[in-house]
């Protein structure tokens, strides 16, 4: 590593050492003025500012920032309010709460379908027989992070199964499934050996089993990103999802065009909750948060501009 004024070299890179001081609340909103943001209530942002980090907000203010003559400064674009960086802020908060609770159903149907299929397969302990599993050693890992799951649950239904039964030492699938995270549902999934057990769990969705794995996979980092209070509105995805072909008037409501945004994640949950609970409102929901937040820049989510002409977001009755 060699030194160098301001910093270090690591390899090619400059490694800059950190000297921002911390502002109190009042130097924030004196910083945010300076580079050109409008604040409309002085009193209200602070109050917002001692419950919202500065540097949380940050994110949601970022399209707004342009390079400003200062070296490692920036400034807004003209006309950037903060109450509006405050609007979007409230809209992706009530976003990700939309969004994880069309997972949770999509992960609760699918811990159903799995435990009920390879049961009535396999029998009650399928999940402890390697020969279901395409890959031994990863079914071993799979098998050790679910033992771990069932030593830390406090459920009343794993105290039960440990005080009443002693053979075999681990609940049957119904039970285990139950402590599973969507993550180690998902690789549960994949390393089944026979695409036929696949097919099965797939069967009520009307999509392919590889779809489906490749949707797991994607919903389990959504699912993250949104119980970590992320940003998710315009994140690019760090995991999409493989786009589905059938059904046809499916695989014409997605933007194939920016495919790891989140308007194609929406749609895939449309459609899912649609098999899972025909009667849910979800949809509804979602569309009537689109409408109290007119500002929302919905191209950079992945929203196509005719968006609304898509079936998928026609009211179902």
């Amino acid at each position: 590593m060699e030194a160098h004024q301001g910093g270090f070299f690591y390899g090619r890179l400059l490694l800059m050492k950190y000297t921002k001081p911390p502002l109190t609340i009042d130097q924030q909103l004196a910083q945010l003025e300076r580079r050109g943001m409008v604040i409309g209530d002085p009193a209200a942002a602070r109050h917002h500012l001692e419950h919202v980090s500065y540097y949380r907000l940050r994110a949601y203010w970022l399209p707004n920032e342009i390079p400003a003559p200062a070296a490692g400064d920036h400034a807004f674009k003209p006309g950037t309010q903060f109450e509006t960086i405050l609007d979007l802020y409230s809209f992706d908060r009530k976003l990700r709460l939309l969004v994880i609770d069309a997972i949770e159903r999509v992960e609760v149907s699918l811990r159903t379908r799995w435990a009920y299929v390879l049961a009535t397969r396999y029998g009650a302990s399928a999940h402890e027989d390697p020969k279901v599993f395409r890959n031994a050693d990863k079914h071993k890992d799979c098998l050790g992070k679910l033992k771990a799951e069932l030593q830390r649950s406090r459920e009343t239904f794993v105290q039960h199964y440990r005080r009443t039964y002693t053979d075999p030492a681990l609940p049957p699938l119904w039970v285990v499934c139950e402590v599973m995270s969507f993550g180690q549902l998902s690789e549960w999934f994949q390393n089944l050996a026979d695409s036929a057990d696949r097919k099965a769990i797939a069967e009520p969705y009307g999509i392919d089993e590889q779809i489906l794995e490749s949707i797991c996979h994607h919903l389990t980092y959504v699912r993250n990103v949104c119980a970590h209070h992320s940003r998710l509105w315009n994140r690019e995805m760090t995991i999409g999802m493989k786009l589905a072909r059938n059904p046809e008037e499916l695989s014409l409501c997605f933007n194939p065009l920016i495919p790891k945004r989140l308007y194609n994640s929406l749609v895939m949950l449309a459609y899912l909750l649609d098999e899972i609970s025909p009667r849910s409102q979800w949809r509804a929901h979602l569309l009537a948060l689109l409408d109290q937040h007119p500002k929302v820049d919905l191209a950079a989510m992945g929203f196509p501009e005719d968006w609304r002409l898509s079936a998928i977001w026609e009211h179902k009755p």
